[in-house]
């Protein structure tokens, strides 16, 4: 496994450009608009579960409420395209902000707790938003739900088309990989591992827990609000049960399963995850089960994920430091 993750660090550039280029043939490949939109629905969950990662595996704060910021990002952008004719990209922007917004609100006071606390909260605030979305009928219609939401256009040009809709969240899904990478990288992204690892002697560096944590919990509600956006308009229909806990338990279950606190295990967990119910819709009756089996077996054998124990900065520093060892001894 190390062997093969050095290789991974050796070549991460030709194959990031394949990855790249895989991506945006596979529409062309698979023509289909059916595989057209699992590919659309895999890349989704990527940008989702990215969002989520950088909560629970860079900052190490276990949340079970995901599915209502997307929710609330979602019927943002519903109720301001159909109820008040706002063009679409003012009202996906706007649908960030107001997930990023109501982030800002329940961190304030919940990221002051600790331990299992802020878990109990996230997972009572996602029904709370699940059970206002049902109730609040002059708003959100309530069980109804929000029906013949517009299609996103930018200047002009309207995105009708599957392969269309593909291209539109895979261009989010770059921009959302792109932040948290150089988020990660900066000295913000220290200091979140630093309190990931210990929040106590980060705390005694000098480091303000309280606003990195502020930082990461509304970047991470305002990147899942985006894509509940996306998701509004594409679907062109909302209801409650589409952002209830279920939702955010298998949002969570993406995250465990590629690895927690690696952008490429996001990528893994979020595409693998999304693929294997449709591989076993033939074996509908047992479809969950051997989900279930799957996902047990995978803890028992690799409980940090398929890549959440590998450090691939760590592995591409050990091999830099192999190779000038090398070239010293030449010498």
């Amino acid at each position: 496994m190390e062997k093969f993750c050095e290789k991974l660090v050796r070549y991460r550039v030709p194959l990031l450009i394949l990855a790249c280029v895989v991506a945006v043939a596979f529409p062309f490949v698979f023509p289909s608009k059916y595989f057209i939109r699992i590919g659309t629905v895999c890349l989704m969950y990527v940008m989702i579960t990215l969002s989520l990662n950088l909560m629970v595996g860079y900052m190490g704060q276990m949340s079970f409420g995901h599915a209502a910021f997307m929710g609330i990002g979602a019927y943002t952008a519903a109720i301001l395209t159909t109820t008040y004719d706002v063009p679409f990209f003012v009202a996906f922007i706007l649908a960030g902000v107001v997930a990023g917004l109501f982030g800002l609100l329940l961190g304030l006071p919940v990221l002051k707790l600790k331990g299992y606390y802020f878990t109990i909260i996230t997972m009572v605030f996602c029904e709370i938003v699940r059970v206002v979305e049902l109730n609040w009928m002059s708003l959100t219609r309530g069980p109804l739900g929000i029906m013949a939401i517009p299609k996103p256009s930018f200047l002009g040009f309207e995105i009708t088309t599957p392969r269309q809709f593909y291209f539109m969240i895979l261009v989010l899904v770059a921009l959302s990989t792109l932040v948290v990478s150089n988020l990660m990288k900066s000295r913000v992204g220290y200091a979140i591992l630093a309190i990931r690892d210990d929040e106590l002697a980060a705390e005694a560096m000098g480091i303000h827990v309280f606003r990195y944590k502020m930082i990461v919990f509304i970047l991470s509600s305002l990147l899942v609000g985006l894509a509940g956006a996306f998701y509004a308009t594409y679907t062109s229909y909302i209801d409650p049960s589409s952002f209830a806990a279920a939702q955010s338990n298998d949002m969570l279950v993406m995250v465990i399963f590629g690895g927690l606190g690696n952008t490429v295990g996001s990528f893994i967990g979020a595409i693998s995850l999304s693929i294997l119910p449709e591989a076993l819709r033939d074996l509908a009756q047992y479809r969950q089960l051997i989900y279930g089996v799957l996902l047990v077996l995978l803890m028992m054998v690799k409980p940090q994920g398929l890549l959440g124990d590998i450090n691939f900065k760590y592995i591409r520093q050990r091999m830099e430091h192999r190779e000038k060892s090398k070239e010293a001894a030449n010498e």
